[in-house]
């Protein structure tokens, strides 16, 4: 383990940092130096040490039996977000016929050339700096390409990265957290038509016939309220800030769709070039269950700055109903990766398996693992929290009689001085629906102490539960489901976050006051 970068490299260690050289049968790059003299080629002394017991890199044309071969050495792929001045030490033989250029290639296999030799430079060792930027994960490539019968060689050392961008370029790295909203505090740096609001911001009242937004059940999203437009052909419009171009993105939200016989196109998303003159429609609805937070993800790259477009479409006077959007999020790189990274730890979606969770019993009145809607009309959710079509867990209160519990019990979690916080969503949708208690349980200890409970039908939505906690001991989270008065009792819970630390934000005051009490001993159902 060493201090700096891993695309840096002197190539005097056996490991070549990682860097790897992609075999071709005719030509490829070799570690020279240190007393090697297998080339036909009179090669250089190394840049590191400035003698023959140094190594570096060289591509030789010596065995080249065609034009057009090409040799690659590709550095370690990066893993954390870079941006600055990318240099290395080159040398060549004068007057050859070879093209030396460096590239950037990311997960899906996109290369983008960022330099190229252009002056021969001097036969000793050049200096090469190249602005470099990796926001997401990428390898560099250093390439020579033979086009003539005269090759010669190429041969490269130092290669290293620094934060500062080269020659005093002060080009501040965009941030791509000023492109997403939640829509809590207001509409974050997104804009509407001059027309008028086709988007409004609303907060609706969680009741069992509505739901409320996908960020907390209890907060704010925007609603194209379509249903009470005048004309038919009517379009709400959506601006998100400016991106910048030559950089890939991952778009992602959330939308609900109410009413409308027919869905496809009701909601698009388009990308605006910035002189607004070319749109090209990246995304549109086809077809989706009604009333349900679907996530929707789209990749995308163009060569000019663009502002994504949401638009949202009433084709007739008779077929109009309501789009919502919420938690829109742009992140650098693709959503989707062949080497995408496993999810944190302490973090459950419940999309793959049951994560870490345990159960002392597996029988039908336990927690299970589902997608869709469950079984019993007028209770349980209609789709998962994470994505809309995904899994979470729930008790089906048919499988169970009134009083019966059921108990999902966390991996051993270690302790910390400061707090604890966990978070995660809940659904407690229905006539009957009885108790969910969150406990906490410290190795050694035989009582478990409670943290958090609800009680009685709480929401149509899903709901975020934030609960901080302190604990110095290794320990365990449960949580309770327990069967109420009647079969439409069915518990849900999704998207399980634990982290060290306090919460970043607690509950929403109104949680407190919207017809539930805190206070333990007053909990009714």
């Amino acid at each position: 383990m060493t201090t700096g970068y891993c695309i840096e490299c002197d190539f005097e260690e056996n490991h070549l940092c990682g860097f790897v050289n992609r075999w071709n049968p005719n030509v490829n790059w070799f570690v020279g130096g240190g007393n090697i003299r297998n080339s036909h080629s009179v090669l250089p002394q190394d840049h590191t040490f400035k003698s023959e017991l140094g190594h570096y890199m060289y591509v030789d044309s010596v065995y080249v039996k065609h034009f057009q071969e090409v040799a690659q050495l590709i550095s370690p792929m990066t893993t954390a977000p870079m941006s600055g001045c990318l240099s290395f030490y080159y040398q060549r033989q004068q007057g050859n016929d070879h093209i030396f250029s460096v590239y950037t290639r990311d997960v899906a296999g996109v290369y983008e050339e960022i330099w190229k030799m252009g002056s021969p430079g001097s036969a000793a060792w050049n200096l090469a700096e190249v602005e470099f930027s990796a926001p997401y994960p990428m390898e560099v490539i250093f390439e020579v390409a033979f086009n003539g019968p005269k090759g010669g060689y190429v041969a490269l050392d130092d290669i290293s990265f620094s934060p500062v961008h080269c020659q005093n370029q002060t080009e501040l790295p965009f941030s791509a957290i000023e492109a997403s909203c939640n829509f809590e505090e207001d509409l974050c740096n997104f804009y509407q038509d001059k027309e008028g609001p086709g988007w409004t911001r609303v907060k609706v009242k969680p009741n069992m016939y509505r739901a409320g937004d996908h960020t907390s059940g209890l907060g704010y999203f925007l609603l194209a309220n379509t249903k009470f437009t005048s004309q038919p052909g009517y379009i709400g419009r959506l601006y998100g800030p400016s991106l910048p171009g030559n950089l890939q993105y991952c778009l992602r939200f959330y939308y609900a769709i109410y009413g409308f016989l027919k869905m496809s196109d009701t909601l698009a998303v388009y990308i605006f070039e910035e002189n607004h003159v070319v749109q090209e429609k990246i995304w549109s609805v086809l077809e989706s269950p009604r009333g349900v937070w679907m996530q929707a993800e789209i990749t995308f790259k163009k060569p000019m700055p663009t502002k994504v477009v949401f638009m949202s479409l009433c084709k007739s006077f008779w077929d109009c109903g309501l789009v919502a959007l919420d938690d829109i999020t742009v992140e650098l790189g693709s959503c989707w990766s062949p080497e995408g990274l496993p999810p944190p730890p302490g973090e459950c979606t419940f999309e793959q398996d049951e994560c870490a969770f345990t159960q002392e019993r597996r029988n039908r009145s336990s927690w299970h693992r589902r997608r869709g809607e469950t079984p019993t009309s007028y209770t349980g959710p209609k789709g998962d929290h994470t994505t809309g079509v995904g899994y979470y867990m729930y008790i089906e209160a048919s499988h169970m009689v009134y009083g019966q519990k059921a108990q999902l019990l966390s991996r051993p979690l270690r302790g910390v001085a400061g707090k604890h916080c966990l978070t995660f969503f809940y659904h407690m949708y229905g006539a009957g629906t009885g108790l969910l208690n969150v406990y906490l349980k410290k190795e050694g200890d035989s009582e478990e102490t409670l943290l958090w409970r609800r009680g009685g039908e709480q929401s149509i939505s899903w709901l975020r539960a934030l609960i901080e906690y302190s604990c110095e001991r290794q320990h365990q989270i449960i949580f309770e489901a327990i069967r109420g008065m009647s079969v439409r009792s069915d518990i849900a819970i999704d998207d399980v976050k634990f982290q060290a630390g306090p919460c970043a934000e607690m509950e929403d005051k109104t949680q407190q006051s919207s017809g539930y009490s805190e206070d333990l001993n007053e909990i009714e159902y």
